[in-house]
Order: structure tokens, then C-alpha cells, then sequence
């Protein structure tokens, strides 16, 4: 891992954590709950300040923080009685917690709107221009690259990049000649043989075989007003969640493998590839991190916020919260569930390092 994919690391996971906590904070404060501790970071503290009722602190882990909030633990009681989190009404204590993953996909609104307004939108190309070539691949054994232009197939023009997939499904393994015009303007003729390879929709999972040479779509930027940056970066916020819920979803189905799961160690690596590539990508990045820390944390498992909404939904529906044992119970199996999810993404991870 680089030197630049630990900072991104940092930097992407701190400030989504952070965004998400202090999504809790703002909320309880106008609840008029006392916050105890606002950290930024985890682990042994370095340093605090005194603002009032709330101690903030930097502490040695500076992957987020959390908000520690007068009687979450027994021990931290209210100092002045009625202000505790459990002392709250029902309502207040659920919006409360929503905040949190609220905040994380305004949050993540916020980055596309700006991200369309500064660079503009990224859409694929119609062309059947090459944006890139698959490693060991027929076109790559060709001499395809980034940038090419193909311009007609075994003689006959094509004029877009659905001509281009038409042909070479067509070829059913045969052949084809391909006329190429390169980025510097120059003409040239290559022979290559598709190949029946595993066909994935957009999520990864197997939905058939399908005839390929091995290159990408190009893409193109286009320039969006403000207006259309703001419905952009909403309908960016919406897709991503879509396909975040179906992705947990087919995971629960089995139609996905839990090993295609990436943990801290994957994410710092993808920090970095998107850091080396510039400040659009590593903000597009940060935008996906934080719509999913937000539909995660509604999941109903103890330990996450969806865990202390469920608990509140059996209250509101007995009219009496979940009884003192049993609720420990419930929390110390999610956090076991949690623990074993950090264990195989990390064992996921490595087995990628390793593997290569």
C-alpha cells in the first residue's frame, strides 16, 4: 500500500465517519440531549478542548470518530437529570439516529452536484471508440489500444459502438478484420478472433457467455448547468442506493460471493488508484463511500443504527422497550455479526494481495 493510498485512506474514510457522527451530534444537540464527547478519531485520546457541556477530542486513529452521548452507558450519566439519550421521547431518539446515515446521503448529494457543476458529466460514448483494452485479451494480442476509432469490420463501415458489439457477436468466433484509426490519425487494419467468455451484468454476477475481443466503451464529459448539476447529483445519490440495496440483496440470495466483498484494506487501495488519478475521481469515491455507510447503517443489526431503529420499533409497537437482558443479548449477537464481517472483508483483502 502507498504512501498516497494511506493518506486517501485517511482522508475518505475520515471524513465520511465524521460527516455521519456529526449528523448524530447536530441532531441531539437541537434535542436538547447532552453530548458528552465528540471525537474526532478513535483509540487513545492526544488531546481535547472544553465547549460547554462537550469535550472534544483528537484522538490517535484518525479513520472518523463517534459521539458519545450522556447515558448511552451507564456509567456517563446526564449531569443534569432528563437530558440522557434514553431520556428523550421515542420520536426524538429515532430521528436522532437516522441522522446519521440522513446526513451521509446528503452528504453524498452534495459531492455529485459539485462534481457535475466543476467537471461536468461523464457519459459513454456513442462512437465505437476503444477507452480501453482488457489485459491478455484478443484485442490486446491485436494491438487495439486506448483511443483507437474502429471504423469498419471485415470492409463494411460501422457507425456507432452497437455496430461494433453487432459484428463481433456476429462473428461467433470467427476472425474479423477491423479498420482502426488511431488518436495521431493513422490508418491501419488488424486481424482479431473473438473468444466466448463468462458475460456479468452490472453488478458481477453470471448471466451467461457471451463472444468478445476484450475492449471498453470511451466515455465523453459534458458540460451541465447548475440546475442539471443539482437533478444530477441527485439521480447519481438514487442510482448508487439502488444498486447498493440490490447488491445486499443478491448477497443475501447467494447470487453474489461474499468474497467479491473489499474491507479497509480494499478501500485504501482504491483511494489511492482514484488519488493518483486526480481530485474527480477520489471525490466520486468518497460520494460512494458515504451512500453506503448510509444505507449500511440502516440495516437492522445491533450495533448499527438500523439496529437501535428496530429496537425502537418494538417499543413503539409494546409500548415498552425491549426488556434489559434480552436486549443484551440481541446486541452482543450483532456485535459478533459485525466482528466476523470485519474478519472476512480484511481476509478478503489479503487473499486479493496475495493472489495478485
Amino acid at each position: 500500500m502507498t504512501p498516497i493510498g494511506i493518506l486517501a485512506a485517511i482522508a475518505v474514510l475520515g471524513v465520511v465517519i465524521m460527516v455521519h457522527e456529526w449528523g448524530h451530534f447536530i441532531v441531539a444537540r437541537k434535542c436538547n440531549t447532552e453530548v458528552q464527547v465528540f471525537s474526532f478519531g478513535f483509540g487513545p485520546k492526544l488531546f481535547s478542548m472544553q465547549r460547554g457541556e462537550t469535550e472534544y477530542r483528537f484522538s490517535l486513529i484518525p479513520l472518523g470518530g463517534y459521539v458519545r452521548m450522556a447515558g448511552e452507558i451507564d456509567e456517563f450519566a446526564p449531569k443534569v437529570a432528563g437530558r440522557g439519550f434514553p431520556d428523550r421521547p421515542l420520536y426524538q431518539r429515532a430521528m436522532i439516529v437516522v441522522a446519521g446515515p440522513a446526513i451521509n446521503m446528503v452528504f453524498a448529494f452534495l459531492l455529485f452536484t459539485v462534481i457535475m457543476m466543476t467537471w461536468g458529466n461523464q457519459v459513454t460514448s456513442d462512437k465505437a471508440l476503444v477507452g480501453g483494452v482488457v489485459a491478455d485479451s484478443p484485442a490486446q494480442a491485436a494491438g487495439l489500444a486506448a483511443g483507437d476509432l474502429v471504423t469498419a469490420i471485415d470492409g463494411q463501415s460501422l457507425g456507432n459502438w452497437d455496430g461494433l458489439h453487432a459484428a463481433v457477436t456476429a462473428s461467433e468466433g470467427r476472425e474479423i478484420q477491423l479498420s482502426v484509426l488511431s488518436e495521431q490519425g493513422e490508418e491501419r487494419v488488424l486481424k482479431v478472433t473473438p473468444e466466448s467468455r463468462v458475460r456479468r451484468d452490472y453488478l458481477g454476477e453470471e448471466i451467461g457467455t457471451a463472444w468478445v475481443i476484450g475492449v471498453h466503451r470511451a466515455s465523453e464529459r459534458q458540460d451541465v448547468g447548475p440546475v442539471e448539476s443539482v437533478v444530477l447529483g441527485a439521480r447519481y445519490t438514487w442510482t448508487w442506493s439502488v444498486v447498493i440495496l440490490e447488491t445486499l440483496s443478491r448477497l443475501v440470495q447467494g447470487r453474489l460471493s461474499m468474497s467479491d466483498l473489499a474491507g479497509p484494506i480494499g478501500i485504501a487501495q482504491e483511494a489511492g488508484r482514484r488519488a493518483n488519478r486526480g481530485m474527480e475521481p477520489l471525490l466520486h469515491f468518497m460520494a460512494l463511500l458515504s451512500v453506503n455507510l448510509g444505507i449500511i447503517n440502516l440495516l437492522p443489526i445491533p450495533g448499527l443504527d438500523g439496529g437501535h431503529l428496530a429496537f425502537f420499533s418494538y417499543e413503539a409497537i409494546r409500548g415498552r422497550p425491549l426488556p434489559d437482558r434480552a436486549r443484551d443479548l440481541v446486541q452482543q449477537f450483532g456485535v459478533l455479526v459485525l466482528v466476523a464481517l470485519m474478519i472476512l472483508v480484511v481476509y478478503n483483502d489479503i487473499s486479493r494481495i496475495v493472489g495478485g
